[in-house]
């Protein structure tokens, strides 16, 4: 039974990840913070240890003896990264770093390889014209981007040095799962509660920003089939199609039957980033050729997906 080590194993991407792998025969173990009170995924196990702690991560990688290492913890949110930047720099850059370390001194001590994915970003690509492949160049606008490219560009430097170490460059990528300080659970939550006659109005940002959206449970796909190649390589994990915020809004309230949606939204400039990409689009040839990886569902069914998880978790709460 393979064994395979998931950091970030108790957010969104996480869980998809830890089903997808113990469905196909893995032995799932997850980081996690030794004061985090979130559940890990049933069936896998918890080892605690931090990727901000050198020791803690080489305690846990002999603990569990991973074959297959995946990097998913991260300061997930853009925004956050502007106010706590010194965080997102030493998780999301020197975390990724610290793990590649780890598994080359195993390897040279032990001739054991493990082989290691980085959950890489669309944001290290920042304003690059669209669309964005493994070959376009870096060029971040956020300190989350920035963070991320130092994690891709480190997965080069340990693979050039004989670690097996390849990267899933993943674009926007959501589900039912994603935490409501994001937008796209923003919007679905709270169209789902106008829906059942709340009255509220949908205050957002920019609505004019586009991004390639795909369903997360499809992109821990993707990821989990790179380390199952025979070489290590980089991958561009994305739809090739790309929306806009304002047509995210309007996906989610027709899913509740609602065509004229302005009146409920209003916009805020409080919301917007200090530096954002006007449009992100992966280009996914690469993925689909080599992995024989394509999402399953669309854009329409993915907002509608979250619409309904949302009226659910709704209509059980009243």
């Amino acid at each position: 039974m393979p064994r395979a080590l998931i950091t970030g194993i108790t957010g969104q991407d996480g869980w998809y990840l830890s089903e997808l792998l113990q469905a196909d025969g893995y032995d799932v173990f997850g980081l996690a913070l030794a004061d985090d009170v979130n559940p890990v995924p049933p069936g896998s196990s918890r080892i605690v240890g931090d990727v901000r702690d050198s020791g803690s991560l080489r305690t846990a990688l002999d603990e569990c003896e991973p074959d297959e290492v995946f990097n998913l913890a991260s300061i997930s949110s853009v925004g956050e990264s502007w106010s706590r930047p010194e965080l997102a720099a030493d998780i999301n850059g020197l975390g990724a770093i610290r793990l590649l370390a780890a598994i080359r001194d195993i390897g040279a001590s032990s001739g054991r390889e493990i082989r290691f994915v980085q959950a890489s970003s669309a944001e290290i690509f920042g304003n690059a014209a669209a669309p964005q492949t493994e070959q376009t160049p870096i060029h971040a606008v956020s300190p989350y981007g920035a963070a991320k490219a130092f994690a891709h560009h480190a997965v080069s430097a340990y693979r050039a040095a004989g670690v097996w170490a390849g990267a899933a460059i993943l674009f926007n990528h959501e589900s039912p799962r994603r935490p409501e300080q994001f937008v796209t659970r923003k919007i679905t939550r709270t169209v789902a509660r106008i829906a059942e006659g709340s009255g509220e109005t949908l205050t957002l940002g920019n609505l004019a920003a586009r991004r390639d959206w795909g369903y997360a449970r499809d992109y821990m796909r993707a990821m989990s089939l790179i380390p199952r190649q025979e070489q290590p390589d980089d991958f561009v994990i994305a739809t090739g199609i790309a929306h806009s915020v304002g047509d995210f809004v309007a996906a989610a309230f027709a899913h509740v039957g609602i065509s004229d949606w302005q009146p409920h939204v209003a916009t805020d400039p409080a919301f917007e980033r200090a530096a954002d990409a006007a449009e992100q689009r992966g280009d996914a040839t690469k993925a689909r050729s080599v992995l024989g990886w394509a999402p399953s569902i669309d854009f329409a069914e993915l907002v509608g997906l979250m619409v309904d998880a949302d009226r659910a978790e709704i209509a059980t709460s009243a």
